[in-house]
């Protein structure tokens, strides 16, 4: 390990929040099971229940692995194409999940590591932290008051 202090990561940009806003909501479809609003409140009732990631504790650092590594065996897919396949996932493979009995689902699409990292900023700076949603909340993080907003508590 060096011994260097690390330098600060830089605050993301607007744009980087609004790419990482547009992957979860389309690309990797978190919403499907997190919510529109990270709070775990699922999209489709044929969809598992996502964590509450308003609350989450995680750092960026374990949020970027779990996106792409998922959870197996509890529901969340691994959005990196090579999970897996080699060491990068806890130098674990298919086959070692499978002799674990553990389910690895399949995303909707697999993303590229600066997906990863806008979804990461998107995250952190719209969701994870934020607190319950609310009126004020719901028009900030869409941008705009929209019909979604008029059902969210003040």
């Amino acid at each position: 390990m060096s011994s260097e202090p690390q330098a600060e990561q830089e605050p993301p940009t607007e744009r980087n929040i609004s790419a990482g806003m547009r992957i979860y909501h389309q690309k990797a479809d978190c919403q499907a099971c997190h919510g529109w609003a990270g709070d775990g409140r699922r999209m489709n009732s044929q969809m598992p229940d996502g964590a509450n990631l308003r609350t989450s504790q995680l750092s960026r650092e374990q949020l970027v692995f779990v996106i792409k590594c998922g959870l197996p065996g509890r529901s969340m897919p691994a959005f990196d194409r090579l999970a897996y396949s080699d060491d990068r996932c806890l130098g674990r493979t298919r086959a070692d999940l499978r002799r674990m009995g553990l389910e690895l689902f399949d995303p909707a699409a697999t993303l590229q590591q600066r997906e990863v990292e806008r979804l990461a900023d998107f995250l952190f700076a719209k969701v994870i932290g934020q607190g319950p949603m609310d009126q004020a909340k719901c028009i900030e993080f869409w941008g705009s008051d929209i019909d979604v907003c008029s059902e969210v508590p003040d």
